[in-house]
């Protein structure tokens, strides 16, 4: 009896056995079924819905090529440029076309500042035709017009005795809008022929630094449709798209990875893309131009510059377009060059031969 007891005791305790490991594996197995339905749900969200999701926010694109929400410096009253030195500036907003309101800059020469206090735009935009030169300052990506480079660069102009208007593309700063590259001309235009309708025969000559130089070249061809020529032109740190190696767009992993997806989801920066012909501009423009370029610039190499020179040189003639470099050791790069003790003599022997 016992043996009998015994042996379906050790079944009892076999079955067990055999239940409880059948009962281990079945734990095992579940977490790795969970494990594979969110990765396959992972994949889901990352390759079905991603390409949805870029192509109705144009906007993430935009600010991959234009940077234009960084908005530094932080914690800027852009309303207020007295605060950064500017004591003889006023801001305003213009809207270059419907819907689109540009924050703009305008400092009056430095020898108006006691004038200039207390006044109100009206004032300012009659000084405009006190028969001062006038810069329009097209600056670069990222940030807006209270960068500290930005601001030096409306310094160094003003002390030379000259008028500076200073705008925020359409999406930079307190601007309005979204940038594109067709976007960015008109506004340039825009302020162009605003300032030709209040500035009477004073120069107006274009200063584009780094994208502002792409910008000042396609608003200078797109003038020359209509028989305008821009009095001068100042091209600082340009950049060639058609030469350079610009960086390839941080999505466009996806589609080569799964081939044939761009034919059912086509690149969503492909309807707005970044062209800025610069070379193909400079064939066709006529007015003086003056490049200025550091050598030790960590953006655009001086050899763009020197290929863009020659390029200009090439369809006017050497004494109508200057290019001026700077040395390496000065440590200037890409956005430094007004802080040189030169520059306000080149500046004004470049406009004394406008």
């Amino acid at each position: 009896m016992r043996k009998r007891v015994d042996t379906q005791e050790n079944s009892f305790s076999a079955a067990s056995d055999v239940q409880g490991t059948a009962g281990v594996q079945r734990k095992e197995r579940a977490p790795s079924r969970w494990s594979l339905k969110r990765g396959l749900f992972a994949i889901l969200i990352i390759f079905i819905l991603a390409p949805f999701t870029l192509k109705i926010l144009p906007e993430l694109i935009q600010h991959l090529v234009y940077t234009h929400r960084v908005s530094v410096p932080f914690f800027v009253d852009l309303s207020q440029p007295a605060d950064l030195s500017l004591n003889h500036t006023i801001n305003m907003y213009l809207t270059s076309e419907k819907g689109i309101s540009l924050g703009v800059w305008h400092t009056v020469p430095e020898s108006q500042w006691k004038e200039a206090q207390g006044k109100d735009l009206a004032w300012y935009q009659n000084t405009l035709s006190d028969g001062s030169p006038v810069f329009i300052y097209l600056h670069g990506n990222t940030g807006t017009r209270a960068a500290p480079h930005r601001v030096g660069v409306a310094k160094v102009l003003s002390a030379l005795g000259y008028h500076v208007l200073v705008p925020d593309y359409r999406g930079f700063g307190d601007s309005t809008g979204e940038p594109t590259e067709a976007g960015l001309s008109t506004d340039a235009l825009y302020l162009y022929n605003w300032v030709k309708k209040r500035s009477g025969s004073s120069l107006v000559v274009i200063w584009g630094h780094s994208l502002g130089t792409g910008v000042a070249t396609n608003a200078a061809v797109k003038l020359l449709k209509q028989d305008v020529v821009f009095d001068g032109v100042m091209l600082e740190g340009a950049f060639n798209s058609a030469r350079q190696n610009i960086p390839v767009n941080p999505f466009s992993w996806y589609y080569w990875t799964f081939p044939g997806y761009g034919y059912f989801f086509p690149e969503p920066w492909a309807n707005n893309k970044v062209v800025f012909p610069t070379e193909e501009n400079l064939k066709k423009m006529k007015s003086p131009i003056l490049f200025l370029h550091a050598e030790d610039d960590h953006l655009v190499p001086i050899q763009v510059a020197q290929q863009m020179y020659e390029v200009a040189a090439s369809a006017q003639n050497a004494e109508r377009v200057k290019l001026v470099s700077f040395d390496g050791s000065l440590g200037y790069l890409h956005n430094g060059l007004y802080r040189d003790p030169h520059l306000p003599d080149i500046i004004k022997k470049f406009v004394q031969s406008l």
